[in-house]
């Protein structure tokens, strides 16, 4: 099963053909989750499974990312201007995903929005393009959920209070992580990380 290059993958497309894209016609960067896997807040272009989905169409993720965009209609390209950090993915690139690290990581968001939001019934998850992780921020502590990254190969949850704690809950440099499990554990997790970051701050 290819999880990096699976990951790359869908944070490019994530990135250069859905979120340019809307970013460029309606100012937003901001993505979501759907069933079976993700998509625009304000267009119709989203990723259900290993499909590109659009109204009246779909493409399988395949060929270049400028021409699976082609075939959607829009010009790919990352949302200019608005942060520093990328996919690193071009629209030159090749797509390659692997079903099953597809299923994995689209399975993921899944269960990580529904444990958002049953941790925080008042918020909006949001798919954020830039390090493709799906987040809330409640009492100045993001929650979210991560496919994974260079630092944790596989996915994992986190909570990262925007002021560093300490104790021992605390167990990654931007806060806690707790790797792939199941919707309830997730909202313990959460749960868990909010009491932590309320008892040191106070």
């Amino acid at each position: 099963m290819d999880l990096t290059g699976t990951r790359r993958a869908l944070h490019g497309i994530a990135e250069l053909v859905l979120a340019g894209p809307q970013y460029r016609a309606a100012g937003t960067i901001r993505l979501r989750v759907v069933p079976g896997g993700f998509g625009q807040v304000a267009g119709p272009l989203r990723v259900e499974g290993a499909d590109l989905v659009w109204d009246g169409g779909r493409a399988a993720l395949t060929g270049t990312v400028r021409e699976l965009a082609a075939r959607a209609g829009v010009e790919p390209g990352v949302p200019e201007g608005v942060y520093p950090d990328h996919s690193g993915v071009s629209p030159a690139d090749e797509i390659v995903v692997d079903r099953e690290a597809t299923g994995l990581l689209l399975d993921w968001f899944g269960t990580g929005e529904r444990a958002l939001r049953g941790f925080a019934r008042e918020s909006e998850p949001v798919l954020w393009p830039e390090h493709f992780d799906l987040a809330i921020a409640k009492d100045e502590v993001t929650y979210g959920v991560s496919p994974g990254d260079a630092e944790h190969e596989q996915p994992y949850a986190y909570v990262s209070p925007w002021e560093p704690r300490r104790g021992a809950f605390w167990n990654a440099r931007f806060g806690a992580v707790h790797e792939l499990t199941d919707e309830r554990s997730l909202r313990g997790f959460f749960q868990e990380g909010r009491s932590a970051a309320s008892a040191a701050r106070g």
